[in-house]
């Protein structure tokens, strides 16, 4: 891909972000499909946040959020989409007249990643991932359970989430529900806590996290292990990633169909590498 003087710039902004794999997805995309653009990855420290949107609705940016961002990129956009709205998290921002739009293609990535509809979630964390997460179980009509290290913000993000219309209550030890959700960062470093122990998600048959990694985070690695007689799928984040991506390129070049088959190629080759 050769940049030139009118190539298109998009980006992720995150702190971190250099773990991050969307880079790779949709520098692949725009080659496959011969667009001039280019994707990049930016950190972006808290404080400098303010700044760095100003300057993206100002030279006509767009791109995508990740940690720790979504939640304050919601707050600062000039308009959004009903479901970034719902979330209250944006995770894809581009610019329309000057200002900047959020949408959060986090929830159809969940939604198609999962594959389920009804039944008992729980979702494990209360950023705006797991903003997504609620957004996604009010569409699937599913009970959702929420578990944080900190009691007091999962009793407010039950609150928020019964605001959605979903039946939701927070969760302490053990619980049986049909699909367990990763939503923290725990796992981006191999040496991290175990979001959740296997023992205290009797009977589960579905996890996902959210979090990616090559040979898979060490969290699907263990739940694979205990169903090597069956009874769980556990997979991480790269379909999430793929179909979220997928969302969001139709939001950085309208009437333009992603290409799924090469994003997905492209995250497959990066986990291998």
């Amino acid at each position: 891909m050769e940049i030139g003087a009118s190539t298109r710039l998009l980006t992720i902004i995150g702190d971190p972000v250099a773990h991050s794999l969307s880079p790779a997805m949709h520098n692949a995309a725009c080659r496959a499909l011969g667009l001039d653009a280019t994707y990049v990855a930016l950190r972006v420290p808290r404080a400098a946040l303010p700044t760095v949107l100003q300057s993206f609705a100002a030279i006509g940016g767009a791109g995508n959020v990740t940690v720790p961002h979504k939640e304050a990129v919601e707050r600062s956009v000039a308009r959004k989409t009903d479901v970034c709205a719902r979330a209250g998290a944006c995770n894809t921002f581009w610019t329309e007249d000057g200002a900047l739009v959020g949408d959060n293609t986090d929830v159809a990535g969940v939604r198609a990643a999962l594959g389920t509809d009804g039944g008992r979630w729980l979702v494990i964390g209360t950023g705006g991932s797991a903003r997504a997460v609620a957004v996604a179980a009010a569409d699937a009509g599913a009970a959702l359970w929420v578990r944080s290290r900190h009691p007091d913000r999962a009793r407010a993000f039950v609150a928020w989430a019964k605001q959605l219309g979903v039946r939701a209550e927070p969760a302490h030890g053990p619980i049986e529900v049909d699909a367990a959700i990763n939503a923290t960062p725990l796992g981006l470093d191999e040496r991290d806590a175990l979001p959740i122990e296997p023992k205290d998600l009797p009977g589960v048959r579905t996890a996902l996290d959210l979090v990616y990694a090559r040979g898979g985070t060490r969290w699907v690695r263990t739940l694979r292990e205990r169903a090597k007689g069956g009874g769980v799928a556990a997979c991480d984040g790269r379909e999430v990633l793929v179909w979220q991506g997928a969302a969001a390129f139709s939001r950085f070049f309208p009437g333009i169909a992603a290409p799924i088959d090469v994003m997905r190629a492209a995250v497959e080759r990066a986990l291998r590498d």
